[in-house]
């Protein structure tokens, strides 16, 4: 169940938030609960079947993190948390990357004259990649003494199957949060004591409709100028150039959307949550890009995997790989491909470019507007490879963007699609709202009488939309 479809606006979302709120506010404890069931109804809607996998894991996590609190030695907690992550782990890599696996041992296989495997067919569980890592999160919190057990299965499985954030993040720790400059009560303590404030309810309906109308009216618009881009057989150089910019938007603002539809949802049922996104685009070095944009992932990779792979304490060499490691492993969480693969090597390259000159950026010389606009372009390479099907799609795609040449056939049917008056006028706009310094989770802070109206507007206009057009699910979907 997609925020953006018309179950959840209008049966799932406001029977929810009745029953909730008729609730006595101190019957916490009836509120979790609801939240609970709601959390299972939300995610056994796509397939009821993903809810055994989801009870399992929490279940699971959940005993083996009593085990770890309970006090025993310390090689038993050790491993209870080892066996913990083990389990997680095994339960993802077997659901998303058996097949790529498979497919890759095939290829093998078939080289050196065998005969292939039998293929699996094995179903995604969308969202398995986001609560993997909370409950890793979790384990290891519990076994660092960073965070408190959880009271009752019941809270962990509220923390586990919170439907706003079920699918594609934040990110939210259970008993940290850590998220540049933000303070936000932790997930712990809200489910045993929460405050319903009209002012939190209201700024969380702002962010929600905020958040629904850029996924409708931007993303959804300048998506069918990348899906034309990157489907044509022989797109010019300027051709190339236009997809590969209106998918680094229509990824931004699908991503970020979502986002703030999952912290203004969070915020209506008295959770609070850190921002994800801080005008990443307007980043001047690849670091910079990676403490601005999915800042729930990155800060879980540092503290997770980069710091204990040893961070930047041992050695100019080891800091180098260990940053390659952490972003090559940040590529194949995003996909099963050799696509995402090279994307995170990508930006692992970069930074560690970034750390040997021992310089915010390579093209640190320049002015600040011209090394965002270097770093964004920079970004946008890494999004068609990002983008494409495989690495020959991705490589025709970048041979033409800096191979000048001219479109060849079907050129005139890919102009009159992507040039029309509307997406130039909707590329123009997400351009300036890009390099906005104040991005619509600030927005809404500030959302005075004057800005209601505005945003009332826009959301109608976004469900008009959204009743006109075929529906897109968000992107992060398939991560």
């Amino acid at each position: 169940m997609a925020f953006s479809s018309h179950v959840f606006l209008f049966y799932f979302l406001p029977v929810l938030l009745a029953l909730y709120h008729a609730l006595p506010a101190r019957r916490l404890a009836a509120r979790n609960v609801l939240l609970l069931i709601a959390g299972y109804v939300f995610y056994g809607w796509i397939c009821p079947w993903l809810t055994a996998l989801l009870l399992g894991m929490t279940v699971a996590n959940y005993a083996l993190s009593r085990v770890i609190a309970g006090g025993c030695t310390r090689g038993g907690r050790l491993a209870a948390t080892a066996g913990a992550i083990a389990l997680d782990l095994a339960v993802l890599g077997l659901f998303k990357y058996a097949a790529f696996l498979e497919s890759n041992l095939n290829s093998l296989l078939r080289l050196s004259g065998g005969d292939a495997l039998p293929i699996l067919r094995i179903v995604f569980p969308v969202g398995i990649s986001f609560y993997t890592f909370k409950a890793v999160s979790y384990v290891v919190d519990v076994y660092r003494d960073r965070s408190p057990p959880a009271r009752s299965l019941l809270d962990f499985a509220c923390y586990v199957s919170f439907f706003p954030q079920l699918l594609s993040g934040p990110i939210q720790r259970y008993g940290t949060i850590d998220a540049k400059g933000e303070t936000a009560p932790v997930f712990a303590d809200q489910l045993a004591h929460r405050e319903h404030t009209r002012s939190a309810f209201s700024r969380g309906v702002a962010l929600f409709m905020l958040g629904f109308a850029k996924k409708i009216l931007l993303a959804d618009g300048v998506a069918r100028v990348a899906d034309a881009v990157f489907a044509a057989a022989s797109p010019g150089t300027m051709d190339a150039w236009f997809g590969a910019l209106a998918y680094s938007f229509q990824l931004y603002f699908d991503f970020s959307a979502y986002s703030e539809m999952a912290i203004g949802l969070g915020l209506m049922f008295g959770f609070e949550c850190a921002r994800n996104f801080d005008a990443p685009y307007r980043a001047e070095s690849f670091g910079d890009f990676w403490r601005r944009w999915h800042i729930s992932l990155s800060s879980w990779l540092r503290d997770y995997l980069y710091i204990p792979l040893g961070g930047s304490r041992s050695g100019k060499g080891r800091t180098y790989l260990n940053l390659m490691i952490v972003f090559l492993l940040c590529g194949l969480w995003h996909g099963a491909g050799w696509t995402f693969i090279v994307w995170g090597a990508w930006h692992g390259l970069w930074l560690v470019v970034e750390r040997f000159f021992g310089r915010p950026a390579l093209h640190a010389f320049l002015p600040a507007p011209l090394r965002t606009l270097a770093t964004f372009l920079l970004v946008t390479i890494g999004w068609v490879v990002f983008r494409a099907t495989d690495l020959a799609d991705a490589g025709r795609i970048l041979a033409v963007m800096f191979i000048p040449q001219p479109a060849r056939g079907g050129s005139a049917l890919l102009s009159a699609v992507i040039y029309t008056r509307g997406h130039l006028i909707l590329m123009a706009l997400c351009a300036v709202l890009t390099f906005q310094p104040v991005q619509g989770y600030d927005w809404t802070r500030r959302l005075g009488w004057a800005g209601i109206p505005v945003l009332v507007v826009l959301f109608a206009l976004a469900l008009m939309t959204m009743f006109a057009q075929s529906f897109r699910s968000f992107l992060y979907f398939q991560f």
